[in-house]
């Protein structure tokens, strides 16, 4: 088939998914910025590290829903690494604990980050938006919605760089960093490897990068909210985390 309609080759499909991640990943979110450049004050890294937590820990729900969804054996023997890695085999193992000793590095108290009463509700609001991707929309998108990790290595690298540059004292705070250079390309691997098979239409593929679209969306969105409440104009809504004064 050829047109406007033909499916996309396999190469062709992976340049689309990249062009997504440099137009719509939130390595371009102005909160970003402001951090790789040692802008941010501790209490706004605060913010940024208890905020993310509670993205951080829905992550292996995530990835549970879409473990439930599949009827493929292979498949969810490969996926369920991802929980693993974020849940981990112990108490003190996994990203989900390497999230909270970062926030913890920041100075905030591991009860305050778990106990996510301070979250901002946009955050909420988009966190819950993922799960609701992944439970509601087609498995082919669920898995599509993962595909960030396409581009996050890059974003990774950067952030460790500069977090040791202009914050030093987040100190062994930034092992959640180092863990993710290994695991995200991996897991990126298996992802685009499940879309480009069973990705066959066009509209398929559209589907897939709409989905991968539609989680850009979600994490640029949460830094919408930590630039409004933090940043400019700095309106914190009730009952959100409120930094110390510097």
């Amino acid at each position: 088939m050829s047109g406007p309609d033909a499916p996309l080759r396999v190469e062709e499909l992976r340049a689309r998914l990249k062009e997504i991640g440099r137009e719509r990943y939130h390595h371009r979110h102005p909160f970003h910025l402001l951090m790789h450049q040692g802008a941010l004050g501790r209490g706004q890294l605060q913010a940024w590290a208890l905020n993310r937590y509670y993205y951080q820990s829905v992550i292996p729900s995530k990835d549970a829903i879409i473990l439930a969804r599949s009827e493929d054996r292979n498949f969810r023997r490969a996926w369920r690494k991802r929980i693993v890695d974020h849940d981990g085999d112990g108490p003190q193992d996994g990203g989900i604990e390497r999230w909270i000793r970062l926030a913890e590095a920041t100075g905030l108290g591991r009860e305050r980050v778990v106990s996510g009463d301070e979250i901002l509700p946009a955050v909420r609001f988009a966190v819950n938006a993922y799960l609701d991707l992944v439970k509601n929309r087609t498995f082919l998108e669920a898995v599509a919605s993962s595909l960030t990790e396409l581009f996050s290595r890059e974003l990774i690298a950067l952030r460790i760089d500069a977090l040791r540059k202009h914050y030093p004292w987040l100190g062994g705070g930034l092992d959640y960093f180092t863990a993710r250079l290994e695991q995200a390309p991996a897991d990126a691997a298996f992802a685009f490897d499940y879309i480009a098979r069973n990705a066959c239409t066009r509209a398929e593929q559209d589907q897939a990068m709409a989905a991968l679209t539609s989680k850009c969306d979600i994490l640029w969105a949460q830094l919408d909210a930590l630039y409004f409440a933090y940043v400019q104009p700095g309106w914190i809504p009730a009952g959100a985390f409120v930094p110390a004064k510097e």
